[in-house]
């Protein structure tokens, strides 16, 4: 029984090391998903994030994290990280159809 509890607290501090942030998908929902279901850069529309990527990742994520226009600072989600919202940039592209 001592061996599972010292797994346990290690795999608790890994993780905690390793930046668990949460789900792409998740922090999409919490905010994101408000706006860019209906607005571009739609979730899922490949022509709004053909020229949305061309930015790259770190300047899209940046943006995300200052706000812009009637965007936010970070999507309307004041409790996530910048992992967090560079999940919700990842996940958004990859859904581009």
């Amino acid at each position: 029984m001592k061996i599972i509890g010292y797994l346990a607290v290690a795999g608790l501090m890994l993780a905690a090391q390793s930046g668990w942030t949460a789900e792409g998908k998740t922090v999409f929902n919490q905010g994101c998903a408000g706006c860019h279901k209906t607005m571009a850069p739609k979730l899922g529309d490949k022509k709004d994030w053909d020229q949305v990527s061309k930015k790259g990742t770190d300047a899209l994520v940046a943006s995300v994290m200052k706000g812009k226009g009637s965007m936010p600072p970070k999507g309307g989600v004041s409790s996530a990280s910048q992992a967090d919202i560079k999940a919700a940039v990842e996940y958004m592209a990859s859904q581009a159809k």
